[in-house]
């Protein structure tokens, strides 16, 4: 692909993406303003909260200062007027990253992922720029870095990801290409360490979010009386009630990183001196939104064993990470040149520790992340500290893969030794061009040695058969017959019995 269309395609992508999300957002909105305000609709101010919304989920902390007719009106003190509002709605950056990984793929695949890098940055960051000077908002507002630095980064992020993967996958004839040739002039396993670390340590995160999404799933359904009751506590209407719902699935993201939280053994806090842990749950007063009467109410002690469930992704990461680790050594040439066989050689402990190690940081950092991103403020007061302590959660979610990998990678073994669930029969080299990576696997210079022997002895016992039939010949001279060229036996096939009698 041409290097200025991917420029331009990826410079298209960002506007794309942020049009897109601003469109998800001001669709209900526009709902609002018409069937819920009806008349008295300020359509000037419909465009400023779209933004600050768009805002706020690219993790844009907004400032709220509420003017004094709204809390005279309410009853709310002037000291409460003022606050910051940093939860965001991790919906929009799920989308954004998944966007931009995207892009980033496609311009790796065009090998230009660089210059597709630099477009999306620029854009983006134009991008923010607009929305940000067009949006003043005096009840919201956001600070100017703020409000261009972090949308940019994030999209911009995703980006290179996508762009990285990609490139080390299927190359790109340039920088991750020279460096994949460094890693792979050293001796096994080391040129496949980086990539079994990532893709041990996606298979963590993977199943710690897919736990996480369980977790709230079954909340969810256990808490579904009291979520009703909050609706009906709510006197919302039809259009009322739609618009909190999707204000409450844009969060579901964030509930997903509060339960993974909660699985890894920390717990959220909703508000301060609060704590929703498996050990139990301070929860104090909470607000009045519906979603959170999913939150569990449980005093057992019982449910902390769910902390062994990350120990157990580490557990099954180490597996496959062990593995490839295996087929690594055995399919690298050995001192004479010759491929590695069965049992010839133990697991090197270096790439093993390295491998362990690299498996809990990866899976310590996305926690950290998820953590940071779905922790914030919503409100005054005490609800200024809502969500995990990323702190806390990336050391408990690293310590236990860490437990659970080491398990299986750090145990002593030789490859002689057979592989979890390798109980069956080791297939035949000849007969399965693909075997399993543990199993046995005739070498190819012993089979070339075999076959060999076996010529030898067809041809040997193909002399003796023709012997018997030169002598008949040599006495029958006088007959014309016998000059003829005798019929040669058929050659003896592998396996079979005596050879055939002579003519």
């Amino acid at each position: 692909m041409n290097r200025l269309l991917v420029v331009l395609l990826s410079g298209f992508d960002a506007c794309v993406q942020a049009a897109a999300i601003l469109a998800s957002i001001a669709a209900p909105l526009t709902v609002l303003w018409v069937f819920g305000l009806g008349g008295e609709a300020d359509w000037a101010a419909l465009w400023p909260v779209t933004a600050t919304i768009w805002q706020l989920g690219h993790l844009v902390p907004v400032d709220i200062a509420l003017p004094e007719a709204v809390t005279a009106s309410l009853g709310i003190s002037a000291a409460a007027s003022q606050f910051v509002v940093s939860l965001a709605p991790l919906a929009i950056v799920v989308f954004v990253v998944f966007f931009g990984v995207r892009s980033g793929a496609r311009a790796a695949r065009a090998g230009a992922w660089i210059s597709g890098l630099v477009a999306a940055l620029l854009v983006a960051a134009a991008v923010s720029t607009a929305i940000h000077l067009s949006s003043v908002n005096p009840v919201a507002q956001t600070q100017t870095w703020q409000a261009i630095l972090l949308p940019t980064a994030l999209y911009t992020a995703a980006v290179l990801a996508g762009a990285i993967v990609t490139a080390w996958l299927e190359g790109d004839d340039g920088v991750v290409d020279r460096l994949r040739d460094q890693l792979e002039g050293r001796s096994a396993p080391w040129p496949v360490v980086p990539g079994v670390i990532a893709r041990s340590g996606a298979i963590v995160v993977s199943a710690l979010v897919g736990v996480s999404a369980i977790a709230v799933a079954v909340a969810l359904v256990s808490g579904t009386g009291r979520i009703i009751a909050l609706y009906q506590g709510g006197n919302l209407d039809i259009l009322g009630a739609a618009l909190l719902t999707l204000g409450q699935l844009a969060y579901l993201p964030t509930l997903i990183g509060w339960a993974m939280a909660w699985v890894a053994g920390p717990g959220f806090a909703l508000g301060e001196a609060s704590t929703i842990s498996p050990v139990g749950a301070d929860l104090g007063v909470v607000p009045a939104v519906p979603v959170l009467g999913a939150i569990p109410d449980i005093q057992n002690m019982w449910m902390l064993l769910v902390v062994l469930l990350p120990v157990a992704a580490g557990a099954f990461a180490g597996w496959v990470a062990r593995s490839d680790l295996v087929v690594a050594l055995r399919s690298s040439p050995g001192p004479s040149g010759r491929r590695r066989g069965h049992g010839s050689i133990g697991d090197p402990m270096g790439p093993r520790v390295v491998v362990t190690a690299g498996i809990a940081a990866v899976a310590a950092i996305a926690a950290a992340a998820v953590a940071a991103a779905s922790s914030g403020a919503i409100g005054p007061g005490r609800l200024a500290q809502v969500g995990p302590a990323p702190g806390l959660v990336a050391l408990a979610v690293g310590g236990e893969v860490l437990l659970g990998a080491a398990i299986l990678l750090l145990s002593p073994r030789r490859l002689s030794d057979p592989a979890p669930g390798a109980g069956r029969a080791a297939p035949q080299p000849w007969r399965d061009p693909l075997p399993a990576p543990l199993w046995t696997v005739l070498d190819e210079t012993e089979l070339d040695e075999t076959k060999r022997d076996e010529t030898k002895r067809d041809d040997t016992e193909l002399v003796g058969a023709q012997s018997p039939a030169s002598e008949e010949s040599a006495e029958a001279g006088t007959d014309e017959s016998a000059n003829e060229t005798a019929p040669l036996p058929r050659p003896e096939s592998p396996g079979e019995g005596s050879p055939p009698p002579a003519p």
